[in-house]
């Protein structure tokens, strides 16, 4: 929040004349802050006219481009912690409208946790366009459960592979072996990780996880208690193109992880899943459909090691993923794809998705598969004309700046995804952000025979085969032709 250049203190509208933001004028007018505040804006009708901590209350939200002119406002903050993403999206559009920054307060829980304070506020971002509050972490079951422990991290150079790893360390394990076949991006989280380590030995795998026998030998240097199984193929149209690896990697690798497991006595692996295994359209969906089913079917089996599943969207600022690309484009000044006006996609952030998982290895019921509450979808469409408006420019494109264009949906895209099977129930669990899908489905009979099935096709270099293969399996049938993009929708 930068100071006029004339030294006089920054006029700022608050928009939320309830408890945080009458807190919030308060605490600058008790001095301390280059900040003046110099009225409110509140959508409750009662409050019209009225006078809160000396300062009026010039209208509604939608007066905030006349409110903000009229009392000279040269900075907006939002102090609506209970606030819909859609609402923190209609007024950050009125905001860039009006030509003026705007600044926003933490949401309902932060503030439960510990009073606002104006050192909490901070610039939108596209985490507050979500439309639900953020997933309140409970640490004390997975502090329990890692300190002390060895635990592996699969495609730990990833972005959930490092953010899981990135959540791991402060619960001290005693060692923290990060698994990945990408040289590079291995080094690049041990180099993050090593000066806040600690106590914790950190170790580097280099390991394709479709390498049963490089994974059998590791098995034989590396005691692990805990594997967090996060490699993957997920780009959609990549593995249209590519149905042989979307097999090795998300059917074979996760085979070989649940044998991995086996042999080291591990006590728990966590398959980290996607929404569009819910009710696959796509290869990657149907193999990681596959993927759940053998992990379902290896905590069926019984054991000393339990398997699970976690479930979700898709994840903000994950590397690929739509929010990144939109603003590298953004910055690039070209215009933001958007395959089809109606698509809709579940967002969550990178730390919830990795808080999610620890959490649900530590609620750890075999053959479980757990799911985020993860609120309403998101408007692709909007998500981005916020991000363009956030960025100062026009959504409408207006102003010549980058805009947007509507290419059609890709090959394996569908316009929506749901979160559960059609045949799947949820039921609460501890937290009640996190809910298990429950299913009378039976588990594999045999799962090394599924295994068998969808491998022979894929190591002879036969998309066509991979694709009858799947589609004999309950469910996938759909994938025997392929996925045509659905039509484009018009507004």
């Amino acid at each position: 929040m930068s100071r006029p250049a004339d030294g006089a203190p920054l006029r700022l509208l608050v928009i939320g004349a309830g408890e945080a933001g009458q807190s919030l004028v308060r605490e600058l007018q008790a001095g301390g802050w280059p900040v003046a505040p110099v009225g409110f804006l509140d959508d409750d009708p009662a409050l019209r006219g009225e006078s809160l901590c000396g300062l009026p209350v010039l209208g509604a939200t939608v007066d905030l481009p006349a409110a903000a002119a009229r009392v000279g406002a040269q900075e907006i903050l939002i102090a609506l912690p209970s606030a819909t993403g859609a609402v923190i999206r209609r007024l950050v559009l009125l905001c860039r409208r009006a030509g003026l920054p705007v600044r926003i307060v933490p949401g309902i829980r932060a503030i439960i946790e510990g009073d606002v304070r104006f050192d909490q506020v901070r610039p939108v971002a596209p985490d507050d366009l979500l439309g639900r509050e953020s997933v309140t972490f409970r640490a004390d079951g997975a502090r329990e459960l890692v300190a002390g422990r060895r635990v592996l991290v699969t495609g730990a150079g990833g972005s959930i592979g490092g953010e899981l790893c990135r959540q791991l360390l402060p619960f001290a394990p005693a060692e923290l072996l990060l698994l990945g076949r990408g040289e590079n991006s291995l080094f690049e989280i041990a180099a993050e990780l090593e000066p806040r380590r600690g106590e914790v030995a950190l170790r580097t795998l280099i390991c394709d996880v479709r390498d049963g026998e490089r994974l059998a030998v590791l098995a034989g240097r590396h005691g692990v208690d805990l594997i967090l199984h996060a490699a993957a193929h997920k780009h959609v149209p990549l593995m249209e193109e590519n149905p042989e690896e979307a097999v090795a990697v998300n059917v074979l690798g996760t085979a070989n992880l649940i044998r991995f497991a086996r042999h080291v006595g591990a006590e728990r692996l966590v398959l980290v899943s996607t929404d569009k295994a819910a009710i696959p359209a796509s290869i990657m969906g149907a193999t990681k459909r596959v993927a759940e089913e053998l992990v379902r079917a290896a905590g069926a089996a019984g054991g000393p090691t339990r398997f699970l599943t976690v479930r979700f969207g898709n994840v903000l600022g994950s590397r690929g993923s739509v929010v990144p690309l939109f603003q590298d484009r953004i910055r690039r000044g070209l215009p933001l794809p958007v395959t089809d006006r109606a698509m809709t996609r579940y967002f969550m952030t990178i730390r919830e998705a990795a808080q999610l998982v620890i959490e649900a290895m530590a609620l750890g019921e075999s053959g479980a598969t757990y799911i985020l509450e993860m609120g309403e979808p998101v408007s692709i469409l909007e998500l981005a004309r916020n991000l363009l408006a956030l960025s100062g420019f026009d959504p409408d494109g207006g102003d010549g700046g980058p805009g947007i264009v509507i290419t059609g949906a890709r090959p394996g895209e569908r316009l929506t995804e749901e979160l559960i099977a059609r045949d799947e129930t949820l039921a609460p669990g501890a937290n009640p952000l996190i809910r298990r899908a429950v299913t009378a489905r039976p588990v594999l009979a045999d799962p090394e025979a599924v295994v068998a099935s969808l491998l022979r096709p894929a190591r002879a270099g036969d998309p066509a085969g991979v694709r009858q293969a799947l589609a004999r399996l309950p469910g996938l049938a759909a994938v025997a032709a392929g996925f045509p993009a659905p039509e484009v929708s018009r507004p």
